[in-house]
């Protein structure tokens, strides 16, 4: 019985590395005897029909073996899945945001439409503002409405609706007094020797007008009187439109009884009223242009010779103001620079009518470095800065002998960014364009004071 147990053993063992064969016979003798054969590892074995007792053990063993092999290969395949869904993990969390990130800016979307309605509705309510007022222009007030002021309105008690304006001027600063001692008669030319306080006659309304400019005609002629004041806000890719008002009064109220469509854009801040014109220079371009304000239409065109145009030239506060034409007592001018120049200012006198060059005179003064610049009496005097609040008129070039010198006459920005500074002749003011007003400098002329 033990010996039959030790030989299953063995086979059981032995069935590991090859198939093994038990024999069971009578020996010569008529005992029983009991023997088995196990292959070589270089031969192949002989199993008997059915495979035994011994294949079926070595096939559970082997269904173990398989199962322990598929649960080893499950489980690396669910170590693997858990380490691709580690990173797809935070994908809800990136989606998420994303469409966060998407739902607002739809909201911005949709505040930015509501404010350009609103834009669009204003602009929509001043042009029939505009349409309304040419249609029926501003008429004086009978004398029932003039009954209706209150006592206390002080242009009432003095009898003069531009009381105001008159007040201001007598509050003015006086002239130190080297400088009054050496005036010359209010009517006849001489240096620059003061300029005033800054006073301010209207705001423009909106964005368009933080640059522009305002003129007046010191020659007008029909069909517009000489209180007729223009203005363009030159803020925008094409600047077309021209506001006229009767008065000063009227642009302070801010109702142009005049608005003008230009038939080609205008660049920058530049132009002037002169004999019933406006002079501007094109936008991109060299080209002046005359447009007669009797006719409404271009009246001259013709280019500077060299000049340039469109950012080459500026003044230091830019604006593209590389043609600044001025008017003074001695006619029509242009500030300019050219490649020849290399930067210095260029003073041409140009004739009115065809807008030829009559003279140009080249100055050592490099229009870059200042701020703004205007003629009085054929003199070029320039600003220091645009944007200081206490700055200076800093130089002046005399076209008459041709030499410039620095000079130092004090003068505010009270809004601290003056894109426009020309003169008016006839009233002997600067007017100027300080970011969105608009402003006037009553000036002193004289013989300047000995050195």
């Amino acid at each position: 019985m033990w010996l039959q147990v030790a030989v299953c053993l063995s086979c059981l063992l032995l069935g590991a590395q090859g198939q093994a064969t038990f024999l069971r016979a009578n020996d010569r003798s008529g005992r029983c005897q009991y023997s088995f054969t196990v292959a070589s590892p270089a031969e192949d074995s002989c199993p008997t029909a059915g495979g035994g007792p011994e294949m079926e053990a070595l096939r559970s063993r082997l269904t173990v073996l398989e199962s322990l092999v598929s649960r080893l290969v499950s489980g690396d395949a669910g170590a693997a899945g858990a380490a691709r869904a580690a990173p797809d993990a935070g994908l809800p969390e990136a989606y998420t945001r994303v469409m966060g990130e998407k739902s607002q800016l739809q909201q911005d979307k949709e505040r930015l439409g509501r404010q350009v309605q609103v834009l669009q509705r204003r602009a929509e309510e001043q042009r029939l503002e505009v349409e309304r007022l040419l249609a029926k222009p501003c008429q004086p007030p009978s004398a029932a409405q003039k009954d209706q002021r209150p006592a206390s309105d002080p242009a009432w008690q003095l009898g003069n609706p531009r009381y105001q304006e008159v007040k201001a001027e007598v509050t003015e600063v006086p002239a130190p007094k080297q400088i009054q001692e050496g005036s010359q008669d209010s009517t006849g030319c001489g240096e620059l020797v003061w300029v005033g306080e800054p006073v301010s006659h209207r705001k423009a309304e909106s964005i368009t007008g933080k640059y522009g400019v305002w003129m007046q005609d010191p020659e007008a002629v029909g069909p517009y009187g000489p209180q007729m004041l223009w203005r363009i806000n030159t803020v925008g890719a094409e600047v077309r439109e021209l506001y006229g008002y009767e008065d000063m009064d009227q642009l302070s109220r801010g109702f142009p009884t005049k608005v003008l469509l230009l038939p080609e854009p205008v660049e920058s801040t530049g132009a002037a009223m002169y004999r019933g014109s406006l002079y501007y220079q094109r936008r991109r371009s060299r080209t002046l242009l005359r447009y007669d304000l009797a006719t409404e239409s271009i009246a001259a065109r013709r280019d500077l010779p060299h000049a340039g145009f469109h950012g080459q030239f500026p003044y230091s506060w830019g604006g593209y103001t590389d043609i600044d034409l001025a008017v003074d007592e001695q006619g029509l001018w242009a500030i300019y620079s050219t490649n020849k120049a290399k930067g210095a200012i260029v003073v041409s006198q140009l004739d009115p009518g065809g807008l030829e060059v009559r003279r140009s005179w080249e100055t050592n003064i490099r229009k870059n470095t200042v701020a703004n610049a205007f003629m009085i009496c054929g003199r070029l005097y320039t600003v220091a800065s645009y944007a200081s609040p206490n700055t200076t008129v800093n130089y002046a070039f005399d076209t008459a002998t041709g030499e410039s010198r620095s000079i130092a006459v004090p003068m505010r920005n009270s809004y601290r960014y003056n894109s426009m500074v020309d003169y008016n002749p006839v009233q002997r003011k600067l007017f100027s364009w300080d970011n969105f007003h608009m402003v006037s400098y009553a000036v002193r002329l004289g013989k300047p004071e000995a050195n």
